[in-house]
């Protein structure tokens, strides 16, 4: 096996192609930019397979490999292999590396390919190459796998919600509707950087903006946080209560999820509200996947604070949230349905989470 680097074996080609003068589809070559496939055009600037670097602006340093006859738009760069080096093995070994240690820039950051040229990239025989990209991509087909599988099973839910409870913005069912505050108490969380006068303090963990996603809870990082015990008491968080951003990307505007099984001691921030609802009048499960539905989130637009692209709500707001009330037996009908669905999501999650690992020590075994 040859240890060589990433410049002797592959070259980088530019474009000059602005995303701004396209035109409309007019063709059938694609053309792509950070985000993946832009449109369609009448030309095409590579006859093979290609590997693509994002070069600035937005998903710098994303990698993709990307089909022949097609086009990059200038922002990012392509990267073509020599004769002798499969091009997904050269694919997954760019994944490999860890080109964010390159970016440049304060404002507009940017990577260039002089700048990680000199990466090392071990080089076995072309037989030994297919073999290793062939296993890669079996796995990240498996991965992909996954995703669909937990997506349609999202999609399940939602369209079973749809199914039981109507279109909630006309509410073609005739439920009852009741504001959100008459159904639960609503408390903003602690302030981060307060003054504190007591010296007897623990170190929690806490739910922040970005560990509450439009409809689950993101556990991948979870800060802590000095508190004293009154504020653990009055923050903590317990089953099945439901947590909602105050503000963020209007899209995601109230965006709110269940906390089925909270960390032990965790409280969240000032930023976040935790709505705990009586449970003879809504069920959680059922107000969170309410969040998601138009009645909800128009609501929530009419009303917020926009400026710059970031829209916000107040606990006024919220308190006054129009909520649908069917029966409660229909209900616990749905929120038993979405909890055999969270079992099957939760071992196809876990055997993400394998394929992942997997994954990554093979990448460690063939690239480092």
């Amino acid at each position: 096996m040859k240890r060589l680097t990433l410049g002797d074996v592959c070259q980088k080609a530019s474009s000059n192609i602005a995303q701004k003068n396209l035109r409309s589809n007019e063709g059938i070559y694609p053309i792509f930019g950070a985000s993946g496939l832009i449109k369609h055009i009448d030309f095409y600037h590579q006859e093979q397979e290609y590997i693509a670097v994002v070069k600035d602006g937005a998903g710098i340093g994303r990698t993709m490999l990307l089909p022949a006859y097609s086009s990059i738009i200038g922002t990012m760069q392509y990267l073509l292999p020599s004769a002798d080096i499969d091009i997904k093995y050269l694919y997954y070994a760019i994944l490999y590396m860890n080109l964010a240690k390159y970016f440049n820039g304060a404002t507009i950051p940017h990577i260039y390919f002089k700048d990680y040229q000199k990466e090392p990239i071990n080089i076995p025989e072309i037989d030994e190459q297919q073999r290793i990209a062939y296993i890669l991509e079996k796995i990240d087909t498996l991965i992909i796998s996954r995703k669909k599988q937990i997506e349609k099973l999202d999609e399940l839910v939602k369209s079973r919600f749809i199914e039981m409870f109507g279109d909630t913005y006309l509410n073609n069912m005739k439920w009852p509707e009741k504001r959100l505050d008459s159904m639960a108490s609503i408390v903003s969380g602690i302030t981060k950087g307060r003054r504190i006068n007591e010296t007897d303090l623990s170190e929690v963990s806490y739910m922040s903006v970005a560990n509450v996603k439009d409809g689950y809870i993101d556990y991948s990082e979870v800060k802590t946080i000095m508190a004293t015990n009154a504020e653990i008491e009055r923050y903590r968080l317990y089953p099945y209560d439901v947590l909602m951003t105050e503000g963020g990307d209007p899209d995601k505007l109230g965006r709110g999820a269940v906390l089925l099984q909270p960390l032990r001691n965790c409280i969240y921030q000032n930023h976040v509200f935790r709505v705990r609802l009586d449970t003879s009048i809504m069920s959680p499960i059922c107000f969170a996947e309410y969040l998601q539905h138009q009645k909800a989130k128009r609501y929530f637009l009419g009303c917020a604070k926009q400026t710059t692209g970031i829209a916000s709500i107040n606990k006024t707001q919220l308190s006054a949230l129009p909520v649908l009330c069917p029966p409660m037996a229909l209900q616990k009908q749905f929120a038993a349905f979405v909890e055999q669905t969270d079992k099957s999501k939760l071992a196809i999650e876990k055997n993400l989470q394998k394929l992942d690992i997997l994954k990554k020590s093979l990448m460690q075994q063939y690239f480092g």
